[in-house]
Formats: C-alpha cells, sequence, structure tokens
C-alpha cells in the first residue's frame, strides 16, 4: 500500500474533442472524476492524494479555457461535496497570476481543513517543479545569508526543510493518464523514486476503480531504492561417491 499517490489528470480536452463538446466540458468532467479519487482513497485508507490541477506551462492554452479551468477549480472549493467530508485540503504553486478570489479560496480551504486527520488532499495550482526547486533554493540562500544554515554543511535535509510542504512524504505511485508517457515537471524532487504508473484512457473516463487497480500494480513491483536484490543462501551441493 502506497503512502503517497500523485495523478497528472491528463486528458480533459481531448476527451470533450471526441464529444463534439467545448474543452471546458471535458475539464467539469475531469473535476468529477477528481471527486472519484477522493473517495476511493478515503475508501482504502490512502493518506496523500496529490493531483495536478494547472501547470506553469498551461497559461500557453486560449484564454477561454484558462478561465474555464480556474473557475471549475474555485467552484469545486467553494460547493464541491469534497469539502464536508474528512479530507485535509493543501495547494501547491505559485500565486502569481492566479485570480485573487481562487487564491482566497485555497487559502480558506487550508485553514479550514487543516486539523482533518483523514486523506490529505493537495492540489498542485500554477505549479512547476524547476520553479518550486527555484524557490526553494531561494529560500534556503536567504536562511544562509542570515546564518540560519551553514553553507558548507548543507544537506537534502535542509533542502526539503525549505519546500512549500516540508512534511509532504515521497512519492510512491505516479499515475498519468491520457495515453503521455512522461512527468511534464511534476513534483521532480519529491517523485525521485516514485513508481510511475501511465494509461491510455482519458482522465474523465477514470474512476475509484482505476486507483485502485493502479495501487495493485504498484503493490506487484519490487522496490529497492538502489539496493541489490535479497538472494537466497544457495544449499550446499550434495558430494556424489566417486564410483
Amino acid at each position: 500500500m502506497p503512502a503517497h499517490v500523485a495523478i497528472i489528470m491528463d486528458g480533459n480536452g481531448r476527451w470533450a474533442e471526441q464529444r463534439g463538446l467545448p474543452r471546458s466540458a471535458g475539464h467539469r468532467a475531469g473535476n468529477v472524476a477528481a471527486r472519484e479519487m477522493v473517495y476511493g482513497a478515503l475508501e482504502i485508507g490512502l493518506r496523500h492524494l496529490t493531483l495536478y490541477a494547472f501547470s506553469t506551462e498551461n497559461w500557453q492554452r486560449d484564454t477561454e479555457e484558462i478561465v474555464a479551468v480556474l473557475e471549475a477549480i474555485r467552484r469545486e472549493l467553494d460547493e464541491g461535496p469534497v469539502r464536508d467530508l474528512d479530507v485535509r485540503q493543501r495547494w501547491s504553486g505559485n500565486p502569481g497570476k492566479l485570480p485573487e478570489e481562487l487564491v482566497r479560496s485555497l487559502l480558506r480551504e487550508e485553514r479550514r481543513t487543516r486539523a482533518r486527520t483523514g486523506l490529505t488532499l493537495t492540489v498542485c495550482l500554477n505549479y512547476g517543479g524547476r520553479d518550486e526547486i527555484t524557490r526553494t533554493a531561494a529560500a534556503l540562500a536567504r536562511a544562509a545569508r542570515a546564518g540560519d544554515v551553514d553553507p558548507d554543511l548543507i544537506g537534502e535535509d535542509d533542502f526539503a526543510r525549505h519546500l512549500p510542504h516540508p512534511d509532504m512524504p515521497d512519492v510512491d505511485l505516479l499515475w498519468r493518464t491520457g495515453d503521455e508517457q512522461r512527468t511534464s515537471n511534476f513534483l521532480p524532487w519529491q517523485a525521485t523514486y516514485a513508481e510511475l504508473y501511465f494509461t491510455p484512457g482519458h482522465w474523465p473516463d477514470a474512476d475509484r476503480r482505476d486507483l485502485w487497480q493502479a495501487i495493485t500494480a504498484y503493490g506487484r513491483r519490487r522496490r529497492r531504492h538502489g539496493a541489490a536484490p535479497l538472494v537466497s543462501p544457495r544449499k550446499p551441493a550434495v558430494p556424489t561417491r566417486p564410483e
């Protein structure tokens, strides 16, 4: 059982286009699939679920689509059924360029749900892995200038403590839908040793059973983190009697 599953929810727009619908309809359907994953995670006791909702590269899309995506996320925060579940909601990303109303909703839900002990749901919004690492390095540089850390003794733990969410555990399973096989600047620090899992279906077609199938596939893999596999000691050969 993984402790942390991260998902790249890919294929909303293509799902809509295949049905002759505007791409915004695909993003609304994608929100329904995201709820399904939360329900499925709660049912099996998953501790951490992280969803890639909007990347720093997604600003290159059509303005109408961007507005639809961000407005759908805001409505989900303000009115969605997840807000009444035992879910601690957090977000990760750069607040710059995001609508102020959306940022207020994100911060409000973080404060309102921070004492919940069930699933920790992190939504990555205006998120880029390189951007996160750059901002973390800047925070670490400020700490070094203030004398809080010794630049000559900085280690991985020091860097991790300056991440936006230093308590976020490493990703065990990174799943991407939409028939693409790349990680697309998603959680590069936390997912260094993640098991990668790719599926061809578009995100709006996914439900909690797909999450469980992904976790089942994860359970069949052997995770060694660079260590040599354990080998059973060979039984000594039985000497043969000379003829």
